[in-house]
Order: structure tokens, then sequence, then C-alpha cells
């Protein structure tokens, strides 16, 4: 199973079980995980989402060949990915999330983080958001929820030139919120969600509503609604043919032609 799932006295624990691959998601992972999401909203004995991976990292992103063949096809067809989709559902997610990161987090690996209650990270975390690199542009409000949480000039400077960064820097930008070393990652992680659970979650719902008030979900959405069409976009550019070709050519693209 590439998505499992074990129910701990009120927290959902969600594990992405691809550690071969580092745990890139493809779309089938993304619909289990949208519909995992979507049964936690609705079931009343669960009260805090614990997200984690096994192996040695959090998620490298989409898996580029997966990604790259269905993702032409939904452009030309209109229909909407399963990323944006698990998006569109988690951007309103009512309940608490914790996450779980060690090694990399990449793409969506790192901006699905910005949408978690709790993000604890261990040493070996790397994060990235190498969307300009690949021809794209960001998804998951990201360029809206990180020039909120980090400023203009930091989210620029992380997001235009789109490359790594370790847990402090990601401290920085408001992303993580908890570091632990690698050997008690799971165990902390863990016991934080334990404790969400042990509140009241009435109280714990609506004040993770007020949190989210601040961040505008309608302006949210709008900023996804407009990530969405420019990623499209991004999909069918000769930039992204040029920095995925390369990917599997193992090379440094080449950009110079483009204006």
């Amino acid at each position: 199973m590439s998505i499992r799932t074990e129910r701990r006295d009120g927290v959902l624990v969600v594990t992405l079980g691809r550690p071969d691959k580092r745990n890139a998601l493809t779309g089938e992972m993304y619909d289990t995980l949208r519909a995992t999401m979507n049964e936690a909203r609705e079931d009343g004995n669960v009260r805090v989402v614990l997200l984690q991976a096994s192996g040695e990292h959090f998620t490298a992103g989409n898996d580029l060949q997966d990604f790259g063949e269905q993702g032409k096809k939904r452009v030309a067809s209109g229909e909407k990915a399963p990323a944006m989709k698990l998006i569109d559902d988690m951007l309103d997610f009512p309940k608490p999330v914790v996450a779980a990161v060690r090694g990399h987090a990449v793409g969506i690996g790192t901006t699905m983080l910005l949408h978690c209650d709790v993000v604890a990270a261990s040493e070996t975390a790397s994060f990235s958001l190498p969307f300009v690199r690949l021809g794209l542009t960001p998804e998951f409000a990201c360029s809206y929820v990180l020039p909120m949480l980090s400023g203009r000039t930091k989210a620029s400077h992380t997001l235009l030139l789109g490359e790594p960064f370790d847990r402090e820097r990601a401290r920085e930008l408001g992303i993580v919120s908890m570091s632990c070393n690698d050997a008690e990652l799971d165990e902390q992680a863990m016991a934080t969600a334990q404790k969400l659970a042990a509140l009241p979650p009435q109280a714990l719902r609506a004040t993770k509503g007020l949190i989210n008030s601040a961040f505008h979900l309608e302006r949210m959405r709008e900023a996804v609604a407009k990530e969405t069409e420019a990623f499209a976009a991004g999909l069918v550019s000769e930039e992204h043919q040029e920095a995925v070709t390369a990917f599997f050519e193992k090379r440094q693209p080449d950009f110079s032609r483009f204006s």
C-alpha cells in the first residue's frame, strides 16, 4: 500500500509508504489521500491527523514520470488533477493536522506543510520549492501563504531561486514549528498529536477556524485558481519539457534559448 492508515486514540496516522521512490506522489496516491482526509473530516472519532512517511524521506514531491504523462492529458481535456482536488479539500480541513518531516520534502511536500498546524522536523529535513527550476509555478496557495508568513522578500528569494533549504531556514520562513532529533521525531510528533486529541474537540476546531480566518479562505482559493491556471500552462511549455528531459538525462537544463 502506498498510503497506510492507523488509528490511535483519536489520532489518524497517515503514512506515505513508497520509500523506494522517496515517497514520490502519484495520481493514485493523491486520490487515496483525498479520500482519507475526507473520511477523517466526517469521522467524529478522528480528532487529529498525523501525516508522516516511511523510510528516510518525507516525499520527493510529484512522481515526474506519472505526473508528466497524466498532466498533459488532463490539461488537454480540462480535467482537474488529483493533486489539485486534494488541495481544494485541504484548504478548509477543520481538524488539527500534525506533520513529521525527515529527509527531503520537495514541491508539494513542502507546500502542504503550510496547511498543517504543527510541523515537526528532524535535523535531516531538507525543503525545496523548485517550481521555477522545473518551468512551473507554485501551488497549494503557496504564492499567497508564504509571503504572509515570512514577508515578501523572503518568499520571493525562496520561490524564485527554488534552492533547497534546511530546517532552520524553514523555521525562519514559518514552515516548521518544532525541531526534533531524528531518532525521536516519530515519537514526539505522535505525543503532540495525542496532546491535541485529548483537548476539547469543539474548542480545538473553533480555534483552528479563527486562526485560519486570518488567512482569508476565499483569497487562498483565488490564489489556488490563479496558480492552477499558470501551472497548467507550465506543464505544456517548452521550458518544462527541457527541465524534465534534463532531469531524466541527468544533466543541467539549458534555458538560454527561451525569452
